[in-house]
């Protein structure tokens, strides 16, 4: 028992480290000790006194490693208020949990620019680092870089880091390349018959994948004669799908067609950085990818993914909601038109800068000034379709945006079973959604938010529509259990508080 208390202790120090972007060295240096009294702890292999557990927390500044493990996090919501002056948009979390396993392509070292500082990012750097893959930030824990061993460890891996992340379906990919039979868990409980994961092996067995799934794993083996003899046709329009399949045709010494292959924003950054580490990619944006393949990735590359057209459409929903006027800058707009095509339809008060161009030299950005505005509920139903239609990802938004439009909206979210289920929760503070049916929620507007204390949803979309109604509703909220938040957003409550929210991070103690 005593044992599992350190090794519980190391994980919450290593986390802290990583969060502040700190070396084991680099800590060690704080506390005037040796990086591998830093290894040990981290490992749970040393005993730890509460001493040093408190010289652990004030070098790190973390209230996590101070107090010990005090239980989930918690948002505390001061609502009403009205948000004001600039914000930008934050990197892809899709392309940046993409692009880590696409390095496990390349033998040379990669650097990936202000890479997202979130949980689901870290639980693949605990993965990549547990089989050999060296990761460390550098420029002051903005950038990532990532360099490869000759040979992956997979016997150790960290199989409760990757079962916390649906990510590593796509280390299938490039692992087939890599070795001749490996195992990784899997997230979930997920089954190879489920709709999420057969489209994934129906592309990869054209590389010779064959995966059995047992005991709470992948077991792969790859046989090396079979080939892709013909175009692949994905089953499934998905985004991971089309990765997963890109990922396994990079280094496939031929030229692979995929058909049926997902535009979305994700997978046109992992495009541009197959290009960047030589692999040519025609038709980028269609749903038609020919990769000509490369055997062998030796570079050093340096790259920087776009900006989140997700969280973007996240803060433009803050604004809407609490009646604000609010400037959201470096928004990738080709992700976002179908959205402020219906806004506008709806009555948004808006205006946007000219177009320039991301980091990556590729994806078109502007800067939106949204204005409070009287919306009405629109004609059409609001329902997601593949890229270039209505993200699937921000159809949530829309039922806090509906909420206070005047009118009802009907939001048909019909990829998932359960997410419009969580939509409902709305109702706790205020508004009136109406299901219909797993898949179909009626939204009334407008609401007259109200606040509430309430769990957080399971999903992360719907989580986020939450705590956006906490910030409208006069009074004190209390959102419980924000995991999954910060599962894709990075320092989110601490963002919108420089733009005018109140929002009190605390714990259970």
């Amino acid at each position: 028992m005593a044992d599992d208390y350190l090794v519980r202790i190391g994980r919450l120090i290593r986390d802290a480290r990583q969060h502040r972007g700190w070396t084991q060295t680099q800590l060690a240096e704080a506390l005037g000790t040796s990086q591998s009294a830093v290894n040990r702890i981290e490992r749970g292999n040393q005993n730890i006194s509460l001493e040093m557990i408190a010289r652990i927390g004030e070098a790190l500044d973390s209230e996590i490693v101070s107090l010990g493990y005090a239980g989930p996090m918690h948002l505390r919501v001061v609502g009403g208020r009205r948000l004001s002056g600039s914000i930008d948009v934050k990197t892809s979390k899709n392309a940046c949990v993409a692009l880590l396993c696409a390095s496990l392509l390349n033998k040379g070292r990669t650097v990936l620019r202000r890479v997202a500082r979130i949980e689901e990012v870290y639980r693949l750097l605990e993965v990549l680092n547990s089989i050999g893959v060296r990761t460390r930030w550098i420029n002051g824990g903005v950038d990532l870089e990532i360099v490869p061993p000759a040979e992956l460890d997979m016997a150790a891996i960290d199989a409760e880091a990757a079962v916390r992340t649906r990510s590593i379906i796509m280390f299938l990919g490039p692992l087939l390349h890599r070795m001749d039979h490996f195992k990784l868990p899997y997230a979930g409980g997920c089954d190879l018959g489920t709709r999420t994961i057969e489209p994934h092996m129906i592309a990869l067995r054209r590389f010779g994948l064959d995966v059995a799934a047992t005991e709470g794993q992948y077991h792969a083996m790859v046989d090396r004669a079979v080939r892709p003899d013909r175009p692949i046709v994905l089953t499934e329009r998905g985004d991971t799908v089309t990765e997963n399949a890109l990922l396994a045709a990079a280094r496939h010494d031929g030229v692979t067609v995929i058909r049926n292959a997902s535009s979305n924003y994700m997978v046109q950054d992992l495009c541009f950085f197959l290009e960047a580490l030589g692999v040519r990619v025609e038709g980028i944006g269609t749903t038609t990818l020919t990769v000509h393949g490369v055997p062998t990735i030796d570079a050093d590359v340096d790259y920087s993914p776009s900006e989140d057209p997700v969280e973007a459409m996240s803060l433009l929903a803050a604004a809407v909601v609490t009646e604000s006027e609010l400037t959201v800058c470096r928004v990738p707009i080709e992700f976002l038109e179908i959205e402020l095509a219906v806004l506008e339809e709806m009555g948004l008060d808006h205006d946007r800068t000219p177009e320039y161009f991301a980091d990556n030299g590729r994806t078109r950005l502007v800067d939106l000034t949204v204005r409070p505005s009287k919306l009405e509920a629109p004609i059409d139903k609001i329902h997601p379709m593949p890229f270039p239609g209505l993200n699937i990802d921000n159809v949530p938004f829309f039922a806090a945006i509906a909420a206070v439009a005047s009118g009802k909206t009907l939001i048909h979210d019909w990829v998932y079973d359960n997410r419009a289920i969580y939509l409902t929760d709305l109702n706790r503070l205020g508004g009136r959604l109406q299901l219909l049916d797993p898949h179909r929620v009626l939204v009334e507007g407008p609401t007259r938010w109200r606040a509430a204390e309430m769990m957080c949803p399971p999903a992360l979309r719907p989580a986020v529509v939450v705590l956006l109604a906490m910030m409208a509703a006069e009074g004190t909220s209390v959102l419980r259990n924000v995991y999954v938040i910060n599962r894709g957003y990075e320092d989110l409550a601490e963002r919108l508080n420089s733009i005018g929210a109140q929002i009190e991070i605390f714990r259970d103690i």
